[in-house]
């Protein structure tokens, strides 16, 4: 199987990354989260001579969707998203999803918490958090449909994977835009929080 490469994009006023996830072998790609500005990834995917087959999305916040009609226009492919967030996707990611690029594989978590519908995609070497995970910080889950106790779960979850994966997050909120999970569990207080009760209260005051 082949690894998966990944390339961050700066996408709108909202702080926002958007990604192509994709295999260097075939150049097949996914979009996810085109964001504010679905042009920027169409040129990104122009000047790396990348084939778009794919439009993913970690969650569904008006912000992460805003650019999928421009990219689903200029591409027949399928949408990739979880129902309790995306409904009406081509095609639904669950936990354990695996979606094909190329000669590599996207696996999916269900990290529900931000939205019920959140995912994590883990590309390989990395992770696309959406707003699940920040570098410094973690999604908001004060929002309509979340649930703090989901996204303390959520966070759990990430902080048993491997401490080498690269965290890509949904949004330029921490100190650098890309980080590791090792590094997130030394620097993110919310990470750091040593029990359900802590990261309550940090996250909800």
């Amino acid at each position: 199987m082949v690894a998966l490469e990944v390339l961050q994009i700066e996408a709108g006023q909202m702080k926002n990354f958007a990604y192509l996830v994709f295999c260097g072998e075939t150049r097949k790609a996914v979009v996810v989260d085109p964001s504010l500005a679905p042009q920027a990834v169409l040129e990104v995917a122009r000047e790396h001579q990348l084939k778009i087959v794919g439009l993913l999305n970690t969650h569904g916040h008006q912000d992460h969707i805003a650019g999928n009609g421009e990219i689903l226009a200029a591409f027949k492919m399928p949408h990739w998203g979880h129902p309790l967030d995306l409904p009406t996707a081509d095609q639904q990611l669950f936990e354990g999803t695996e979606v094909v690029v190329g000669k590599g594989r996207i696996r999916v978590m269900h990290t529900p918490g931000h939205t019920p519908g959140s995912v994590v995609l883990q590309t390989g070497a990395g992770l696309i958090t959406g707003d699940t995970l920040f570098v410094g910080r973690c999604g908001r889950a004060d929002l309509p449909g979340s649930d703090v106790d989901q996204l303390y779960e959520s966070l759990q979850r990430l902080k048993g994977l491997e401490h080498s994966l690269k965290v890509y997050p949904g949004h330029d909120y921490g100190a650098r835009p890309i980080s590791t999970i090792g590094d997130e569990m030394v620097e993110n207080e919310f990470l750091g929080a040593v029990d359900r009760a802590s990261f309550i209260r940090l996250r909800m005051t």
